[in-house]
């Protein structure tokens, strides 16, 4: 079985969250059950390329991605994880990421293309997915960086060979980027045959939540931060499977064991 990861952020390569601690010893713990994994995750500018080893990876490279009608050139880098055999993929671009940190400037003012950057990263994370030729049983996404890639799932992809089996499962943290989206968001988010119906999960009285709009679309969520905001957790239990893991020792045996159960609905289908 394949899980595909997809996170914001991960130890050693950045520090910014507790999503870095929480996701580091996942993968590994997902490989030592017999699951085939990959790894995506944005380059900023802030891990350091020639100590993490990273190298271009020149056969995934070359595409362009589109937001908000403009196109920008995806570079694709791996690095080895020091003392595993795990590899993780990282996804840049001149503009929203090289020489740039995670999310706030130097000033810790949150910048101002946020939107365009998520954007960018979670339709390149589709694309690279698709390129791989690699169609995971699971896609797993750590932080409200990665929110839209449930709903390209599920509303554009739904019907490509390499995703249309997919069971996107969503980690909620707390989101310290969606409150100051614009409510243009939508008009940013919009992709291929998406309308603005498609978009209104991510607004919560006329503001974006990025957390609640993932949790929508994800076949599974795991709350994994104390504090989620407006998050409605009940709403969220009646039609889909939900997990907390706040506080739990055991969280990589029972996020693995939380996978179990949407491999064997697949089956079962079958």
């Amino acid at each position: 079985m394949r899980v595909l990861y997809v996170t914001q952020e991960m130890n050693p390569y950045t520090a910014l969250s507790e999503i870095s601690e929480i996701f580091k010893n996942l993968p590994q713990k997902a490989q030592d059950n017999n699951y085939e994994i990959r790894v995506l995750m944005p380059k900023f500018g802030s891990i350091n390329e020639r100590r993490h080893r990273l190298h271009e990876v020149v056969r995934l490279s070359g595409m362009n991605i589109i937001v908000d009608d403009e196109d920008y050139p995806l570079i694709i880098k791996v690095a080895s994880i020091p003392g595993s055999r795990l590899q993780v993929y990282f996804l840049d671009n001149e503009e929203f990421f090289k020489k740039r940190a995670e999310f706030f400037d130097e000033e810790n003012n949150l910048f101002e293309d946020n939107e365009e950057r998520a954007v960018f990263f979670c339709k390149g994370v589709i694309e690279t997915v698709r390129k791989f030729g690699w169609a995971p049983d699971i896609i797993h996404c750590h932080g409200s960086f990665t929110s839209l890639v449930p709903l390209f799932v599920k509303k554009v992809y739904h019907t490509d060979p390499i995703l249309n089996f997919s069971k996107v499962i969503y980690s909620a943290y707390t989101d310290v980027i969606g409150n100051a989206f614009k409510k243009s968001f939508k008009d940013v988010a919009t992709i291929n045959s998406l309308t603005d119906d498609d978009i209104t999960a991510y607004y919560r009285d006329g503001i974006v939540d990025l957390n609640q709009g993932a949790c929508h679309f994800a076949d599974g969520v795991i709350l994994a931060s104390e504090s989620l905001g407006t998050l409605d957790v009940d709403q969220l239990a009646k039609d889909k499977p939900v997990m907390s893991i706040v506080g739990n020792e055991n969280h990589l045996s029972e996020t693995i064991a939380f996978y179990q159960q949407f491999i064997e609905q697949e089956v079962d289908n079958e």
